[in-house]
């Protein structure tokens, strides 16, 4: 007598065998090519799971991923199982990893003085009627993190609380930062509470193993580096 042959959706698997769960539990490196396809799809049909009719379609193209993705969403579609709605998902997906191939990696610019760091913040303060307060936020080789607004005020002055600039350096991985603040006025000597906040900065700095490089102010007719005036 012939047996009828069972077929177990994903669900019913060990937690550890699901796709989905397995990349939570162990990561997305450890998936195979057939189990990112079952996620993209979700399900299988009444005689394969939905790894099982990935891996199908991946010896279908002798399990080449550059040969996948010339497959069209009629192609895919001729597989059972597969309807337009999962054929556009696996289109999709291997779409933008084509796309993520061409992107060129972007260079990050460094900071080797005052003067390029000046020369970079620059236009972010050029004409600005009113005082704000900006973060630089640098690698270990003085490559450029990312930069950040911690404060906008009015003519005179601008609030800069030192918990928020550790807080997005840490959470950024930071391992050195720049301040920067603006003098509408013109006049880019620091006042007593630039000196007072840079003290406090670098205090925190010290606490945090984040090393504060300088602190900047800008105008437009120059700058004022306290590193440079040695101040830091």
């Amino acid at each position: 007598m012939e047996v009828e042959k069972q077929s177990f959706g994903i669900k019913s698997w060990a937690e550890d065998d699901r796709p989905r769960e397995k990349l939570l539990l162990k990561g997305r490196q450890v998936l195979s090519d057939a189990e990112l396809i079952a996620i993209l799809i979700g399900s299988g049909n009444r005689e394969e799971t939905a790894v099982e009719l990935s891996k199908r379609i991946l010896a279908d193209v002798s399990n080449n991923l550059n040969e996948l993705s010339r497959l069209s969403v009629n192609d895919l579609m001729k597989f059972k199982g597969i309807g337009e709605a999962k054929a556009i998902s696996i289109v999709a997906a291997l779409e933008l990893g084509r796309r993520r191939k061409e992107t060129e990696i972007v260079k990050r610019e460094k900071i080797i003085s005052s003067k390029s760091a000046y020369e970079f913040m620059k236009p972010i303060f050029m004409d600005l009627p009113h005082e704000e307060f900006w973060l630089l936020l640098l690698n270990r080789s003085n490559a450029i993190i990312k930069k950040e607004l911690i404060s906008r005020g009015g003519v005179s002055g601008t609030v800069v609380d030192s918990k928020i600039i550790f807080k997005i350096a840490l959470e950024n991985l930071a391992s050195s930062i720049m301040l920067f603040h603006n003098h509408p006025s013109g006049n880019i000597t620091p006042s007593n509470e630039d000196l007072k906040i840079t003290k406090n900065i670098k205090e925190s700095s010290r606490i945090m193993d984040i090393q504060l490089l300088d602190h900047i102010i800008i105008s437009d007719n120059g700058y004022y580096s306290f590193n440079d005036e040695g101040v830091l």
